[in-house]
């Protein structure tokens, strides 16, 4: 009993619990605002008028409900007046109720539902919000000796001091049910406009669009940095192995160009996380995979390309993952075998795209699951572009076959 009377103390020193009570007052506006326009409205006084209020904008409240916007504002006062705590954005879009304009008739129709139930519990409440402090009067002014005839309530004509005991009771009656009405009104606005399926499959498929892109600037920034830190490593080391000032300077120039093209893959992703900047420039493609095998020969590979069919024409997302698939599959060669021969067949043709990377198999080669993040990079890429990757010793050789549909 005792936390039951602390529990209700503390929700009454709580700020939400006033400003719910005034969302419930500020809904009679509607039936002040209709009673005007109808004579009669306020001449008989009583509960008739408070009747009256509550039925005569019934109509006018259906037909609002028809304006997509209004549940935008309902649900934007809803959010403001019966959700405790901050309201910042991250709050708002936690409280579970929206802000959008009505899209369907089935949002039209919870918003009349909504509107109907806000106007009723409104007017009940502020009806008692009036005549149960004028209760109180009476039961005061009768403990004192006089008799009351406020407009509304029954006439006590045999004043006695023991109604002063009656006083403390409308109020607290009026206390409990703006307690009880607030928090209904809290928990309707949840039901009434809150999202709809339809708005939280969107809302689902936005975080989901937004995990892909993540993901997809994870491997970007795996297969980019990645193949840059693995050249540069190849390279230093080749260098103080080699000893010649000739090569020094050849790998130095490299690991040069190497860190700038890094920079460049580091800064397109950075700019693609802030959501006010421009659309970056488009990723490198295939028809510039010339330097991908430079780099690899300035690693000490020995590499032979063959590059056919019409790589320029490809599509762009063909072409780019494309790049970076092959981009991998030679950092994954440096990476576990070193400065190795491969051989590199990018080929499009009979509406396919084949890209090939072979080198000799290392002391210990690597299992098809022991590839790492790079491998299954490349069979999620295949996967996504529809085409398939294969990865794994055949012929003695270390192979990495992808091949993937072109469109018609």
């Amino acid at each position: 009993m005792t936390a039951s009377l602390a529990s209700v103390v503390r929700r009454l020193g709580r700020p939400v619990t006033y400003t719910r009570w005034l969302h419930l007052l500020m809904a009679t506006v509607a039936g002040g605002l209709t009673g005007f326009l109808y004579g009669g409205t306020f001449r008989t006084g009583g509960w008739e008028t408070w009747l009256r209020l509550a039925m005569l904008p019934v109509p006018l409240v259906l037909a609002a409900a028809l304006v997509p916007v209004v549940r935008r504002v309902e649900g934007l006062q809803a959010q403001l007046l019966l959700t405790p705590g901050p309201h910042g954005p991250e709050q708002r879009a936690a409280s579970g109720i929206a802000t959008t304009p009505s899209a369907r008739w089935c949002d039209r129709a919870r918003t009349a539902g909504w509107l109907l139930l806000r106007l009723e519990t409104g007017v009940a409440v502020t009806a008692l919000t009036v005549q149960l402090p004028a209760l109180a009067v009476a039961f005061g002014m009768a403990a004192a000796g006089r008799p009351s005839h406020l407009s509304g309530l029954p006439a006590i004509g045999a004043p006695h001091w023991w109604y002063g005991l009656l006083v403390p009771l409308p109020l607290v009656l009026l206390l409990a049910v703006v307690l009880g009405a607030g928090s209904l009104m809290a928990r309707a606005a949840r039901l009434l406009l809150g999202p709809s399926a339809a708005e939280r499959l969107a809302v689902l498929e936005a975080r989901t669009e937004r995990m892909l892109a993540h993901n997809r600037l994870a491997q970007e920034l795996h297969d980019s940095i990645g193949h840059a830190l693995t050249m540069t490593v190849v390279q230093a080391g080749a260098a103080r192995a080699a000893g010649a000032p000739e090569f020094t300077d050849r790998a130095l120039a490299a690991i040069e160009e190497t860190g700038r093209q890094a920079l460049g893959d580091l800064e397109r992703a950075l700019r693609l996380l802030r959501e006010d900047a421009p659309r970056p420039a488009d990723r490198p493609l295939l028809t510039e995979a010339e330097r991908l095998l430079e780099s690899a020969r300035a690693a000490g590979s020995t590499v032979s390309a063959e590059l056919s069919g019409p790589l320029a024409d490809l599509p762009g997302p063909v072409s780019r993952e494309g790049y970076r698939m092959v981009q991998e599959a030679l950092t994954n060669v440096l990476r576990h075998a070193g400065p190795v021969p491969v051989s590199v067949r990018i080929a499009a043709d009979g509406g396919v795209l084949e890209l090939d990377v072979r080198n000799p198999l290392p002391a210990a080669p690597a299992g098809p699951g022991s590839g790492g993040r790079g491998l299954r990079g490349i069979r999620e890429r295949a996967t996504l572009l529809g085409g398939e990757a294969r990865t794994g010793p055949a012929d003695g050789t270390w192979r990495v076959s992808v091949r993937l549909p072109l469109p018609a």
